[in-house]
């Protein structure tokens, strides 16, 4: 055989051509609990959890973001994702995290043999020498770190151990504080920068202290860090004003979010007052705002994580929020008179009834909106905008400016608006709103939706050189959903 052969590419060339990925849909069952405890960092600001256990361990069982986050994971059926994020309430210390330590790194016996350790640590750019640090007696890596503090404590610091790593913090807060990493001790024994993982090698990136942020800035910096749909604060110090400022950002924000608030003031259910959070949102008609109210203090985050559970690919699968259970929260007692100042404040609440029962009602936003209609609606609107998005990006050669490539952009927007059906978004219904193109107000809708374009040959030249495509208009009827029911039996002897 010869020992040189020309390529096959020559004669027979073959190449593959793989499709980008899609864009995925956001995510409309994501909720974010705000609270203040200093678990996670301020250079994390957010961990996501899917279940009640990995919040129990990193927050224990009486941190108000643990409490928060039962009430949402007890809901059945249960919501399959939460989000906690740091509020900076106050100056935050400088900190240094050291790598995670393996199995065998952590071994008690790896610590106990210690007995003249030493490290050097730079705190507000001044050199701490610390050195005859003793572990012989130490029983676990928390005594280790009892141990390293007790020596550091002068130098303005303090250790920690969390389970899988070191961590030194400041006393001193703010920005001003400062901490880098660690190095060996000229003073000699056994050094432990290394050992601790405390060094620039080992360690993560040292942390400034932080100054103090208001509830708004903090919010604002964790909507640019995360995917997160529904917003509550775990944090009892708000008050009317800080939740308003925070539900109208999240109702100007031009990512659509929903805020959900817990009102445990009991002047909420006079309707002579008028300065509590639902009358407030009421009157500035905060479609975005969801508020309860409840002696619980978290218990719009239980009607939340139902809300939550709802699967937009699935056959019917859209709720309403009314007649559901809040588990682990206790129903409220009312009179019809309170009852009626809630519904009129439009103020949800988880009422007992007569009949032994007890139901959320009425699942309503501030604004003039059910909440159903909003979470369904932004999902519509993120699927309709995703879909169109990856036709255009995902087209090998592209969508052409004719009557076909409108039908294709038309088509792509149909197939969303069935899914809506599908999920009992949207249902056939006769249109009571203005007319566009064949539709009038008053014709009914069979398929629920109707959707128009201009054709392009009516696509004024300024617009079709500027490669835009014609207005498309959609019309949906909403499915709604049925609170009521008024019966007459007539009888005849």
């Amino acid at each position: 055989m010869a020992t040189k052969a020309l390529a096959v590419d020559r004669v027979v060339n073959v190449t593959i051509n793989l499709q980008a990925l899609a864009a995925s849909r956001r995510n409309f069952g994501v909720l974010l609990i705000v609270g203040s405890s200093d678990v996670i960092s301020a250079s994390e600001r957010i961990r996501s959890y899917t279940g009640i256990d990995g919040v129990a361990a990193d927050f224990g069982v009486e941190a108000p973001e643990y409490l928060a986050a039962e009430l949402f994971f007890s809901q059945s059926p249960r919501p399959a994702i939460l989000q906690i994020g740091r509020w900076l309430k106050q100056p935050t210390s400088a900190m240094l995290r050291g790598g995670i330590l393996t199995a065998e790194e952590a071994a008690l016996a790896q610590w106990t043999g210690v007995s003249d350790g030493s490290l050097t640590v730079h705190v507000a750019g001044a050199t701490h020498e610390v050195s005859g640090l003793d572990f012989r007696a130490v029983t676990n890596l928390n005594a280790v770190a009892s141990a390293i503090s007790a020596k550091v404590a002068a130098n303005g610091v303090a250790c920690a151990w969390d389970g899988e790593r070191f961590t030194l913090t400041t006393k001193a807060t703010g920005p001003d504080a400062t901490l880098t990493y660690c190095t060996d001790a000229t003073a000699g024994g056994t050094a432990l920068a290394a050992k601790l993982k405390l060094t620039e090698a080992t360690a993560l990136a040292p942390l400034d202290g932080q100054t103090e942020e208001t509830i708004k800035q903090c919010v604002v910096e964790l909507a640019d860090r995360g995917d997160w749909y529904g917003l509550a604060i775990a944090d009892a110090s708000l008050t009317v004003d800080d939740h308003l400022i925070v539900a109208q950002y999240i109702q100007a924000a031009s990512k659509s979010r929903i805020y959900a608030a817990t009102i445990t003031d009991t002047r909420v259910l006079d309707a002579a007052y008028t300065d509590d959070l639902a009358s407030r949102g009421k009157a500035l008609k905060l479609s975005r705002l969801f508020p309860a109210y409840s002696t619980n203090k978290y218990a719009s985050i239980s009607a939340i994580g139902r809300a939550f559970t709802v699967n937009f690919s699935a056959n019917r699968s859209t709720i309403t929020l009314k007649f559901k259970q809040l588990p682990s929260v206790e129903a409220e007692g009312l009179t019809e008179t309170q009852a009626n100042t809630l519904a009129a404040k439009r103020c949800n609440v988880f009422a007992a009834y007569n009949n032994d029962t007890a139901i959320l009602q009425e699942g309503v936003m501030s604004g003039d909106a059910w909440f159903d209609e909003i979470h369904g609606t932004d999902w519509l609107q993120n699927a309709v905008q995703t879909e169109l998005w990856n036709l255009l990006y995902q087209s090998k050669t592209k969508i052409p400016q004719t009557n076909s490539g409108v039908h294709q952009l038309i088509t792509c927007i149909e197939n969303v608006l069935d899914q809506a059906v599908n999920n009992a978004l949207v249902a056939p219904g006769t249109w009571n709103g203005d007319g566009f193109g064949q539709l009038e107000r008053g014709d009914y809708l069979p398929k629920g939706y109707y959707v128009y374009s201009e054709p392009i040959e009516l696509q004024a030249q300024s617009e079709r050189e500027k490669r835009v495509a014609p207005p498309i208009q959609c019309a949906i009827k909403l499915a709604g959903a049925i609170h009521s029911v008024d019966v007459a039996i007539n009888v005849n002897r």
